[in-house]
């Protein structure tokens, strides 16, 4: 059945005397912490939370003593339908849940993509995700993307992390198959925005928002290079995106790609796997974040794909193939 919730919040807290003379938006954002503070001033703006029961803007101040009184509703997170889909769990507790995603799996629902979706697989596997926003899903890999995704499992916990992203404290570091071979590693740092002509498609333009990628080489082929690639922020295809504006578009991209390359006096085995990958040679492969609530420093690993490792294999093979 369709999941379709609108909760009810009521809460309330004393100010305590080492809060008062702050902001009401600071104070809220320490007495309400399950809350982003971005939710919190938007239901200040909207009188839903009042101070010893009149209405103040966000940037008033509060003082010790006073009582806050907030009456929201959280926004339907729509008409979702939860369906049994396997979902490759790396970790989980009661805060959250770190996975690791296939190819082929559409993250969220969308035009095209109604259901079937991680988000659908998320809510069969823990139904109280519906609670939380876009039921925990805090960032995105691409469909055909493969690899490390955490989920928040409370609003505490989206919280934090969502917070922890904005700061660009969340150690994502990806792997990937590229054409065209890399001499040393370096920093991207261009901004990302739609495309001008084909909005389905990001381009590094002037207007985009800023983007920074650092990547290093792995291992170098005749005409392929396996890097390592750090993300300091996360727009929509920032690699695919940022690889391409350097010269070295991922193997098997169908939107940033270009025309594809034949390496010289490549066998037809490997000419054959490269035509044909079936996707972006990209997998989210170290995800790295503080505990949202220990504040540990924890790190995941998720091992490269079988399609990834093959195509590997078969590069080296031709490289050896041609040395001396």
């Amino acid at each position: 059945m369709p999941t379709n919730t609108t909760e009810t919040i009521q809460l309330y807290a004393k100010v305590p005397v080492e809060l008062g003379g702050k902001r009401l938006d600071q104070v809220a954002a320490q007495l309400f912490p399950e809350h982003s503070r971005s939710r919190l001033t938007a239901w200040i703006k909207e009188n839903r939370l009042t101070v010893d029961g009149q209405i103040i803007r966000p940037r008033d101040t509060v003082y010790s003593g006073s009582e806050l009184h907030l009456t929201a509703e959280h926004e339907a997170q729509g008409e979702w339908v939860a369906q049994d889909i396997p979902l490759d769990i790396v970790y989980e507790d009661e805060h959250i849940l770190v996975l690791n995603k296939p190819a082929g799996l559409v993250v969220h629902p969308a035009a095209g993509h109604p259901d079937g979706t991680l988000l659908n697989a998320l809510l069969f596997h823990v139904p109280n995700l519906i609670e939380v926003p876009r039921a925990g899903i805090v960032h995105r890999l691409d469909k055909d993307t493969t690899g490390l995704m955490v989920v928040a499992k409370t609003l505490v916990a989206h919280t934090s992390l969502v917070e922890q992203l904005q700061a660009r404290s969340v150690g994502r570091t990806y792997e990937a198959i590229v054409v065209g071979v890399i001499t040393s590693g370096a920093t991207i740092d261009a901004p990302i925005g739609r495309h001008g002509q084909q909005r389905q498609r990001m381009a590094v333009i002037d207007s985009g928002k800023p983007a920074v990628s650092h990547y290093r080489v792995l291992e170098r082929f005749r005409s392929h290079t396996h890097t390592r690639v750090m993300l300091e922020t996360g727009r929509t295809h920032q690699i695919r995106v940022h690889m391409t504006h350097v010269g070295f578009p991922l193997v098997g991209d169908p939107a940033y790609g270009g025309r594809f390359r034949i390496p010289p006096a490549v066998n037809p085995t490997l000419l054959e796997s490269l035509k044909e990958f079936p996707r972006q040679a990209l997998h989210a492969r170290f995800l790295e974040l503080e505990h949202p609530a220990t504040g540990k420093r924890m790190k995941w690993e998720a091992p490269l794909p079988e399609d990834f490792t093959w195509l590997l294999t078969l590069l080296r093979q031709d490289r050896e193939a041609f040395v001396g």
